[in-house]
């Protein structure tokens, strides 16, 4: 279950939003009505060029952004952080806007949930650390990667590309 803090962080962030997906928002409406199941986040790590995106290898899932499920009492873009530390060794900012907001099950026997994503740039060469077991690799944006959500690689390439317009107006 979901703590009336985190619920009222997660619709902030629903809203803020830059992509919805599934009709994520509509979803959230409704299940923030009673009990709702553990919230997911994620990070979408790009490069400076915006050119690959960096992946953690899961046994069931396949390449899939750094991520997973939000703590009791922890904040969505909080918990995206921790998931990107324990999975990469990273520690970076993230970026103020949320990248996406989206609805799914993340294993065959578990209910559909509230996923937020984040993003952040970092350079290339950072190091990362992989926890063991699920390898971290860079995958280029224009080529595609074997996932159980084939639908990221398109969403996280339009993000890159909103980042990319972004960053010229600014």
């Amino acid at each position: 279950m979901v703590d009336k803090r985190v619920l009222e962080a997660a619709v902030l962030d629903a809203g803020r939003a830059v992509a919805e997906f599934d009709e994520a928002r509509q979803w959230l409406a409704v299940a923030e009505q009673g009990p709702m199941e553990p919230l997911a986040a994620e990070v979408w790590v790009f490069d400076e060029d915006l050119a690959q995106v960096l992946l953690v290898k899961h046994r069931r899932r396949g390449w899939v952004p750094p991520g997973g499920k939000v703590e009791f009492g922890e904040l969505p873009r909080d918990g995206a952080a921790r998931e990107l530390f324990e999975e990469t060794g990273l520690r970076v900012e993230l970026l103020d806007e949320p990248a996406a907001v989206a609805v799914r099950s993340y294993h065959p026997e578990f209910s559909v949930t509230l996923g937020l994503s984040y993003a952040a740039v970092v350079d290339a060469v950072t190091p990362f650390v992989a926890e063991p077991g699920q390898p971290v690799a860079w995958k280029r944006l224009d080529e595609g990667w074997e996932s159980c959500f084939p639908e990221d690689h398109t969403r996280i390439r339009q993000h890159a590309a909103w980042l990319a317009r972004w960053r010229s107006r600014h």
